[in-house]
């Protein structure tokens, strides 16, 4: 039997990251391939078999698109790898912010041909905040790609990351024939088209005449001149990868499976095994033998034979038992985690025992809410909170069938409960007619279509004005209805009944504070 310690030293738990159609659900798809958790890769939008493994809702299996985390474990090479898959989509940052929290490394992958874009860089900051290790793998090399000592001098640029070439590309596009291994100083020569299960290597010196039959003199040369440019770099240090101050680099192509063992191998020696938390009682040891975790997730109806709902937990330290007395500790009450899960995307095996850096669902009746701690009867101590984002965009929403009140209600509420969208109402008005506010506008596509989907219910949706929302935290009159309001602003309660103001735009707000002396809002709640 192996020892508390060698069980979670054991563990690997890490997001991937990308912007949208860089390659991030493919590169995830061929992870699962080489720790044999799925017999053949589908392609996203592909016309194979079946939609990604990682993708659950259809929505996401008809757009082609991720727009929930996955949570997928597997062993490889004597690890245990969690890998939390995240949305690229910029609309629904906030729900793989709340992944990365339960991260302890990231892959970050970066298309070969369009180097660093948007989402890669707001995604990078939220890394950047946690101080977690970040590795890129540039993708795409099947195909035309910009310069790869460009690229890394754009994620360098970009982000504010040094990088170090792991390994270095031999051509791109048709041309593309292995990579250089800077650590092994031997070629990987690529010996099949493609799409294999695993690609066919060859090892080969950089200094062996039989190089020349395979990759050519010409290639062979400028390889020989671009390995020694990179001998004059930075030196590697894997403190500083772990640290998150160092980023090292590979390349290769997710679809035809080129470069992706090679990468595999090389995370799995550099990213740290489950690292220690942080609680409002200090530092919490990963290798205390107390269970600790806390709700990073809540995701409804995963599974159209199971209307349930799944509380996603990042175990932080010991061991899970699953007919063990744990503590909850927002409520103050004693419970069993009941139908502990481990997760394949939507398809669940229940599991007996799981180790801090594993990711287990357990039935949510309604209790939990994201950022909840569950320890061990005895301990209170609480993990840091876990923020939202405010939204930008709103919309005036209700049920087109009256009929369907009940319906509309629960899906509105367990919606909002996941974190997916925030409900808002106008004070003393009851919850036929809600105000629902997001991040990013695809947002209300997903809402509108799970409400129908899972809950049967068609919306009624306008679209308001609103960017802008604050808190009252002191008024100058008894009731807030007596306030000074412009017609670009409107007062709301939250589901908490926390009153705040809507606006359409920052002039608003100060034309509002100016005619209300006394008047203090807060950009977040208390």
């Amino acid at each position: 039997m192996a020892t508390l310690q060698e069980e979670i030293s054991r563990r690997r738990t890490f997001a991937i990251i990308s912007h949208p159609d860089a390659g991030k659900t493919t590169l995830t798809e061929k992870f699962l391939l080489y720790g044999g958790a799925i017999a053949q890769a589908g392609e996203v939008k592909g016309k194979r078999e079946r939609a990604a493994k990682s993708d659950w809702m259809e929505i996401e299996k008809q757009r082609g698109i991720s727009v929930t985390s996955s949570v997928m474990q597997f062993q490889h090479g004597g690890y245990c790898i969690n890998i939390l898959d995240t949305p690229g989509h910029q609309d629904f940052s906030e729900d793989t912010y709340r992944t990365l929290m339960a991260a302890d490394s990231a892959v970050m992958v970066i298309d070969g041909a369009k180097g660093v874009e948007p989402q890669t860089r707001k995604l990078f900051k939220v890394c950047a905040l946690r101080n977690i290790p970040i590795f890129t793998f540039i993708n795409k090399m099947d195909r035309e790609t910009r310069d790869p000592l460009e690229l890394c001098e754009e994620v360098e640029r970009e982000l504010g990351i040094d990088t170090y070439p792991v390994n270095w590309p031999i051509g791109c596009g048709k041309e593309f024939a292995g990579v250089y291994d800077r650590d092994k100083r031997c070629i990987l020569h690529f010996t099949d088209a493609g799409h294999a299960k695993k690609a066919g290597i060859t090892e080969i010196e950089l200094d062996d005449p039989a190089l020349v039959d395979l990759i050519g003199q010409a290639r062979r040369d400028t390889l020989a001149d671009e390995v020694e440019l990179l001998g004059a770099g930075r030196e590697f240090d894997l403190e500083e990868v772990r640290a998150g101050r160092l980023s090292p680099v590979f390349f290769g192509s997710a679809l035809t499976n080129f470069g992706v063992e090679p990468f595999l191998e090389e995370f799995l020696r550099m990213t740290p095994s489950p690292l220690p938390r942080e609680a409002d009682c200090g530092v919490i040891d990963t290798f205390s033998p107390d269970f600790s975790a806390f709700v990073f997730k809540i995701q409804a109806n995963m599974n159209k034979a199971h209307r349930d709902r799944l509380a996603f937990m990042r175990i932080c330290s010991g061991q899970f038992q699953r007919d063990a007395e744990y503590y909850h500790v927002q409520t103050g009450k004693k419970m069993r985690l009941s139908q502990p899960q481990q997760l394949m995307a939507s398809e669940r095996e229940i599991v007996d025992e799981a180790y801090a850096g594993d990711i287990i669902g357990v039935f949510d009746p309604g209790i939990f809410s994201i950022g909840d701690t569950i320890t061990v009867p005895g301990k209170k101590f609480k993990f840091g909170g876990i923020p939202t984002f405010a939204p930008e965009h709103f919309a005036r929403v209700s049920a087109k069938d009256s009929m369907k009140r009940k319906q509309f209600l629960k899906g509105t509420e367990q919606i909002a409960q996941e974190g997916a969208i925030q409900i808002f109402k106008v004070p003393n008005s009851g919850m036929e007619e809600v105000i629902v506010g997001v991040v990013g506008t695809l947002q209300f596509d997903v809402f509108q279509y799970r409400m129908k989907a899972e809950y049967g219910v068609d919306l009624r949706m306008q679209q308001l004005p609103y960017e802008q929302l604050r808190f009252i935290t002191k008024a100058p009159v008894a009731d807030l209805k007596d306030l000074y309001l412009s017609t670009d602003a409107e007062l709301l309660e939250d589901y908490r009944g926390r009153s705040l103001l809507v606006f359409a735009s920052q002039w608003s707000i100060n034309f509002i504070l100016k005619r209300n002396p006394g008047l203090e809002l807060a950009e977040t709640a208390q």
